[in-house]
């Protein structure tokens, strides 16, 4: 018997959505505001898994230009009835304080990795959105609802409307289908139909340590449903010493030889610490029906696994992306994430410069629009990441280097600079909570030869170093806080209200900033993650 081991896709990956068409399985990830839009995996084992590809890679189909920490897409649901691939989703355009803005699409493409369409406009009235295809050909959208109004409760239920493909827009009324349990925080539904009931997967508890996936039954798709008598499903709640916590946001599959499984989110913190800087990430559990026809997770308590017991289907190992980069392809790598928007040619080259990824210099660190940088999820607890800069800065205002990065208000950089006394120098600031640090003095670079940067985690330690020739290192600054750098840290609320959410998860990678607008550009050599 095969064994998977959790968390099957590692770092930044919530929110999973799980489809099998025939032999191959997908899974569908929220990215938020970080660009292409949606991850989408693939398999044939559930074991070994590998990103595929991302649907969302054009400006026309994601504009999350200004959009906040945190918001641009929510929970992505994809689908597939036979002839065409869905995916729905939601484009987060503000989120703290007591509104959310989520205009929510639907695109369609005959291929999983594309080309997609160009979305069509679906609501706004929450976030969340899925799309359940009944037998008989009909199309339902369900998303939960968010009530602002003082003193009720913000999610309000799970409201269930058709949809029309000749027409390409919700029609027909809207019916509240579900209301939650006592755990509150109703979201993330997703509609099976199995034998002779309608099956409502929601998530609740909120998306942190009382994170849950609960279930609901009816005869009839509009309901009522029945909430199951030993809710929750699946949970981390009050189990503090589990690996997996937040276990919660499941999406069902079964297997081509008949077993069942969920995909569900969750998040490793740090060693005795309440602090996940690696994001919320997912996880599969082994399932099935009891004989009365609800649904049990592998473990009796209802607690997720590290270790799951794999279907009776043949290995199929994929293969690891190479740790290095030479920046040597006319592309990208897939595994790298711009903010907020595509990796324009006239920002980011691999051609002006051959071997070399060359980056313009646009805005500061602090920007939701224009930011000239790229980087990958963390997604181990000890990694080291290195490049090498070429970088000729003429003032203060040019900078150019390597990020631990979490948000716009928190993250850890070392950069080479220019000041008025030190000249071409070296520099290592912080932004935690927003708050600005200058963390050494300017260290003297001297000629025009690159730089070699790189940062090492040790759970929740980091440290920068340096170095002329790639072989002799000098640490830069303190040890840091990899703390800092998590949804727990980068969530802040004030009188009652949450005015920061956290919802990613830390990256490292490589950035540019010139707020002269000169736009000077930095060439890096190679990007480098070890685990």
């Amino acid at each position: 018997m095969h064994m998977i081991t959790n968390p099957i896709l590692r770092g930044f990956n919530p929110d999973p959505s799980i489809l099998r068409v025939e032999e191959d399985y997908y899974i569908a990830t929220s990215t938020f505001e970080w660009f292409p839009g949606v991850q989408i995996h693939h398999s044939r084992d559930l074991v070994n898994w590998r990103l595929l590809t991302h649907p969302l890679q054009h400006r026309e189909q994601l504009n999350m230009s200004g959009n906040p920490n945190s918001g641009g897409v929510w929970a992505p649901h994809l689908s597939f009835d036979g002839a065409l691939y869905y995916l729905v989703y939601t484009n987060v355009r503000s989120l703290t304080g007591v509104y959310k803005d989520t205009p929510n699409y639907v695109v369609t493409a005959k291929h999983i990795t594309g080309p997609w369409s160009d979305p069509v406009y679906l609501n706004s009235s929450g976030f969340d959105p899925s799309l359940f295809h009944d037998r008989d050909g009909k199309k339902w959208l369900v998303n939960m609802v968010w009530d602002h109004r003082k003193g009720r409760n913000p999610f309000k239920g799970i409201v269930l409307q058709e949809y029309s493909v000749q027409e390409q827009r919700l029609v027909g009324p809207i019916q509240t289908i579900f209301e939650g349990t006592s755990l509150g925080c109703t979201e993330g539904p997703h509609i099976y139909r199995i034998e002779n009931y309608y099956y409502l997967l929601v998530a609740e508890g909120g998306t942190g340590y009382e994170h849950a996936v609960t279930l609901a039954r009816s005869r009839s798709l509009t309901g009522p449903y029945e909430a199951d008598p030993l809710n929750p499903v699946l949970t981390s709640s009050h189990h503090e010493s589990l690996p997996l916590q937040k276990a919660g946001h499941g999406s069902l599959v079964q297997t081509s030889t008949g077993e069942w499984y969920m995909a569900h989110l969750c998040a490793r913190p740090l060693p005795g610490r309440k602090q996940c800087h690696l994001g919320r990430e997912t996880a599969i559990q082994r399932c099935h029906w009891t004989d009365d026809g609800w649904l049990r997770v592998a473990d009796l308590q209802h607690l997720p696994q590290e270790k799951v017991a794999g279907p009776a289907l043949p290995l199929a190992p994929v293969e690891k992306e190479p740790a290095l980069d030479h920046f040597d392809h006319p592309a990208l790598s897939p595994s790298f994430s711009t903010l907020r928007e595509p990796a324009d040619p006239s920002w980011l080259s691999l051609e002006e410069r051959p071997g070399w990824l060359r980056l313009r210099g646009r805005e500061s660190l602090n920007s939701w629009h224009a930011q000239s940088l790229t980087a990958k999820r963390l997604a181990s607890f000890t990694c080291e990441v290195e490049t090498r800069l070429q970088f000729e800065p003429k003032s203060f205002q040019q900078m150019a280097g390597l990020i631990a990065y979490y948000n716009t208000k928190n993250y850890y950089y070392v950069h080479v600079t220019r000041e008025e006394t030190a000249g071409k120098c070296l520099q290592l600031i912080s932004v935690v909570q927003g708050q600005y640090d200058e963390l050494t003095e300017p260290i003297p670079l001297h000629g025009t030869e690159p730089v070699y940067l790189k940062v090492c985690f040790h759970y929740d330690v980091l440290q920068f170093y340096a170095s002329v020739d790639g072989s002799h290192w000098s640490s830069i600054g303190p040890a840091l806080d990899a703390g800092c750098l998590s949804d727990e840290a980068a969530t802040t609320f004030h009188n009652g209200v949450f005015t920061d959410w956290g919802f990613t998860g830390t990256f490292v990678g490589v950035c540019v900033q010139d707020l002269s607008g000169q736009r000077l550009h930095a060439d890096f050599d190679y990007f480098s993650l070890k685990e």
